[in-house]
């Protein structure tokens, strides 16, 4: 049975600057926003909808089962997307936690997606992320591949002290490359969407550090491996052909 709890929303807009339409390209025969859907469906973790802007987007969903809500054009990010769907698909304010799941992660896990909420089992937590060790200096290098720099509080779990583009920490021992999906306890998100862009959050262009800077709590938990996200050509027939094998 579904748990009223919990509501994964799937942001999706076809304005994507490198990749124009990517919520509709088509991968193993179905649009890529279907296979997000499908994976966050099979976590069974709670109700799944995509929030989008876009009428086709909407169409694409319904027409194979799922569920989708229209959101207005202007929204400056996902969160505030996810934000207005919340009150649309959840007047009754059943739902205590909201799941952010990007809507190009076709590849992402359904287990993966369950880890989102772990670290919201401590009550002090505002936010849940997840991460995995990088491996290569090459990833470690790549200012599109975001760090995140936490501290350890247990196994396989981070309190974030920081996001950054930057290689870091600095120094020997082990880095981490952020996965933005996100599990935020609904108080959380209320206040997130109230909060105005940050001075860290506008240099860096990461919204997380709005949520760092206002004191709010992000705690990290540590996963296996990074979902492949759709941002290039390259990027997208890289996931055809996995989605092809799979």
């Amino acid at each position: 049975m579904t748990n009223p709890r919990i509501l994964v929303l799937i942001p999706a807009r076809m304005a994507a600057t490198r990749l124009p339409g990517k919520p509709l390209w088509e991968m193993a025969g179905l649009p890529m926003i279907l296979h997000v859907l499908r994976r966050a469906e099979a976590a069974g973790i709670g109700r799944v909808a995509v929030a989008t802007d876009t009428a086709e987007i909407a169409a694409a969903v319904t027409a194979h089962g799922g569920r989708a809500v229209m959101t207005r054009t202007d929204h400056p990010s996902g969160s505030d997307r996810i934000f207005e769907a919340l009150g649309s698909l959840d007047p009754g304010r059943e739902a205590e936690v909201v799941v952010n799941l990007q809507g190009d992660f076709p590849t992402i896990s359904p287990g993966n997606i369950r880890d989102v909420l772990v670290p919201l089992a401590d009550s002090a937590v505002d936010i849940a992320t997840l991460a995995a060790e990088i491996h290569t200096e090459e990833e470690a290098s790549n200012p599109n591949v975001v760090k995140a720099v936490g501290s350890p509080i247990g196994p396989r779990r981070l309190r974030a002290l920081y996001f950054t583009r930057a290689t870091a920490p600095h120094g020997d021992g082990p880095r981490y490359h952020h996965i933005g999906l996100y599990a935020f306890r609904r108080a959380a998100l209320e206040r997130y969407v109230q909060l105005p862009p940050s001075p860290l959050e506008q240099q860096e262009k990461l919204e997380q550090l709005r949520a760092l800077e206002a004191g709010m709590r992000i705690d990290i938990g540590i996963v296996d491996t990074v979902p492949r996200g759709v941002d290039t050509p390259a990027d997208l027939e890289a996931t055809r052909q996995l989605l092809a094998k799979s």
